[in-house]
């Protein structure tokens, strides 16, 4: 499950790769943390060793509870982007971070591409952020909005959304996944 979390996420990351600037943030990525990261395969499809050669779209697709962000970046068109992203964060929402949406919230913005893709957009960064870029920061995101990150150690928060594993690098991103889905004002 907690796999599967892991692959959204970096699907979502692939998705909203719209942002092409390459202003990273270059960091040795540590060994993932936080409780959803213990259900990551230790070897094989969508292993942290697999995903780290994949963009990041395509590394979330690998994991089962990413699947409705997955869902949503393709609705949104955002899947190229994303992959060929040079260097972004993504915040990726759980498949239960969905399901907290009333379904016909969720079944309306699914079929609307452009309130899609500014919530997607929403959840990406530009440049790869190391934990410590989320010690207590602003952050500007690729719709143009902002986020504020807090936390240290393994303990992280994205506006009101806990990072449930973080710090998972992928080929052009490095992926937070996170427990609640992050809505623009």
């Amino acid at each position: 499950m907690k796999g599967i979390l892991i692959a959204a996420a970096m699907t979502l990351a692939t998705s909203l790769a719209g942002a092409t600037s390459a202003s990273a943030s270059p960091h040795a990525a540590a060994e993932p943390f936080g409780p959803a990261c213990s259900s990551v395969p230790a070897s094989g499809e969508g292993s942290l060793t697999a995903i780290a050669d994949q963009p990041v779209a395509t590394a979330a697709s690998t994991n089962p509870e990413l699947s409705t962000l997955v869902t949503a970046v393709k609705k949104a068109g955002l899947v190229d982007t994303l992959n060929s992203a040079k260097a972004i964060t993504v915040f990726a929402p759980t498949n239960d971070a969905f399901a907290a949406i009333p379904k016909e919230d969720l079944a309306g913005v699914l079929a609307d591409k452009a309130a899609l893709t500014k919530i997607l957009t929403y959840h990406v960064v530009d440049g790869k952020k190391a934990p410590s870029d989320l010690t207590d920061a602003q952050l500007t995101t690729l719709e143009g909005g902002r986020l504020t990150a807090k936390g240290s150690g393994q303990d992280y928060t994205v506006n009101e959304a806990k990072v449930v594993c973080g710090d998972v690098p992928t080929a052009n991103a490095t992926v937070y996944v996170i427990d609640k889905v992050l809505m623009p004002e």
